[in-house]
């Protein structure tokens, strides 16, 4: 299967979860993203269109602490660090939206890091 094939079911799927989840100020929304190299998670309002707390292993708060370990383990302590973050600023549950990827893997440890943190969903 090559990329541009991978790259367009993954467009069409995120697309499709898209449509049917939104965040607000009250249960924002979990976005998680994996390039080649590093791993992103945010939460965003959609509402009001902001980006409320972001985690990512380019983080400068985060890279020491993932010196050395393998993109799974990032994934769940960028979740956790994205968990507390959100906890200090009032927020308990979220929407997660995977992003057109499937759940498992780095997506799911990104997830299972965020409910360590303490968000609910």
């Amino acid at each position: 299967m090559s990329n541009f094939v991978k790259a367009a079911r993954r467009a069409k799927v995120r697309r499709r979860v898209r449509s049917k989840i939104s965040g607000t100020a009250e249960k924002p929304r979990l976005s998680v993203f994996k390039s080649s190299k590093y791993v992103y998670a945010q939460i965003i309002d959609d509402k009001s269109g902001v980006t409320i707390a972001s985690s990512s292993s380019l983080a400068r708060d985060m890279k020491k602490n993932l010196e050395g370990k393998k993109r799974m383990e990032q994934a769940e302590l960028i979740g956790e660090d994205l968990g507390k973050k959100a906890k200090e600023l009032g927020i308990a549950k979220v929407v997660f939206d995977r992003s057109g990827y499937k759940y498992h893997g780095i997506v799911k440890n990104v997830a299972e890091g965020a409910r360590k943190g303490g968000l609910q969903f």
